[in-house]
């Protein structure tokens, strides 16, 4: 009997403080106008009166004291809700404050005026004491609700574009930085790449490599963004690095056919090395035999796949707007293809001086180059299989 008491005494407990202290959610409402833009908050009057120390809770929907405590109130939300047009943090002028006794709450109007922002970025952390305390976002446009979201304690900000021309090229401004940045920051995307390059090869021979990477990795890095196909990333790191090595040990490849077609051919070596075997796509260095085919633009386009996948964990944790997915991917996977150019442009250029001034030099670097690149996709193999379960 006494297990029984205790029992109904502790359930009684529960209910009680699940009573006092209501679902601990605030609402944002927020639309975005010509000259800025405007919304109200609604917080719950239990975290009101925790934080401003109000002894009682059902004090606050007494309008009179609700209203007592307004400036109190402002200058607490100033402290944790900020909200940036266009990178700009702009000051919000609260307005008219109201009690809502259905709910339990207080509702508080703002204003921040402004030019209509192409970006706008909201920072919520209302009531840290609550580590469960969520934070409702809706935003409007145009009179129609664009978006929805919750901020939360591990999730404090969120970014949204407005759906115009400003809107759009906000979106390109920050993700066509963010693509060439992890393309730069890359190791083993650039890597990769670089063994590509290692060969050598004209102008148009070698942005057709680029262009094929860029084809392959932007279709799966689409499916991935939009949650169609999600890969482990147990999976896909490994292979990025396998890549890396099937470069290098193809290079190899190559250059030891070239070096075998030259020491039995009358062709010349400029012909018929591994650095220039691709300008002509079949030269023939015996009776029987001709140069390998150039199979770059195919590599890098069946392993742009992979690396796709790559990309868009990056690109996920960074956060896609919802209401601009399209521009949003179209922006980095022209940075990414940015990056690349500009990888090929300093890679290339070297590798062709170096090759004018000593030929032997070019080849001995090929050699050395590719060895690294096997070593190094080697390792990445290992450590992402063995000791990091994947990740990168």
């Amino acid at each position: 009997m006494r297990r029984l008491l205790s029992t109904c005494a502790l359930l009684m407990m529960i209910v009680a403080s699940v009573r006092a202290h209501p679902a601990p959610f605030s609402y944002l409402e927020l639309r975005l106008e010509e000259d800025g833009a405007s919304g109200s908050l609604v917080v719950h009057d239990f975290d009101v009166a925790h934080d401003l120390g109000v002894e009682s809770p059902s004090a606050l929907l007494d309008p009179a004291i609700a209203q007592a405590h307004r400036e109190r109130l402002v200058s607490l939300l100033n402290t944790r809700l900020r909200l940036r047009f266009d990178g700009a943090l702009v000051p919000m002028v609260w307005g008219d404050l109201a009690v809502l006794p259905d709910r339990q709450s207080i509702r508080i109007a703002f204003v921040a005026a402004g030019r209509r922002p192409g970006a706008l970025a909201i920072d919520a952390h209302l009531f840290p004491y609550d580590p469960v305390h969520q934070t409702f976002i809706n935003v409007y446009e145009g009179g129609q609700l664009r978006h929805q979201t919750i901020l939360h304690a591990d999730r404090r900000t969120v970014d949204y574009y407005a759906g115009t021309a400003q809107g759009a090229w906000a979106v390109v401004r920050t993700f066509v930085p963010v693509g060439v940045e992890h393309i730069l920051i890359g190791p083993d995307h650039v890597l990769f790449l670089i063994g590509l390059l290692l060969l050598g090869g004209s102008v148009w021979r070698l942005a057709t490599i680029v262009t094929a990477f860029t084809a392959g990795h932007s279709v799966t890095l689409s499916l991935a963004a939009l949650d169609l196909v999600t890969p482990p990333s147990s999976i896909v790191e490994p292979t990025i690095a396998l890549s890396i090595v099937f470069v290098g040990a193809d290079n190899l490849l190559v250059g030891r056919m070239a070096r075998r077609g030259d020491s039995s051919s009358s062709v010349p070596r400029a012909e018929a090395s591994g650095s220039a075997a691709w300008l002509k796509p079949r030269t023939r260095v015996r009776e029987n035999r001709v140069a390998p085919r150039d199979i770059r633009p195919w590599v890098a386009a069946v392993f742009g796949l992979v690396h796709g996948f790559g990309f868009a964990s990056v690109l996920k944790d960074f956060g896609l707007p919802a209401s601009s997915l399209a521009w949003s991917l179209f922006s980095f996977n022209a940075g990414v293809e940015i990056g690349q150019l500009l990888i090929v442009a300093l890679v290339a250029s070297a590798l062709e001086a170096i090759r004018r001034h000593s030929a032997l030099t070019g080849d001995r670097l090929v050699l050395a180059g590719s060895v690294l690149v096997i070593l190094a996709g080697g390792y990445w193999f290992v450590q992402r299989v063995f000791l990091t379960g994947g990740s990168s």
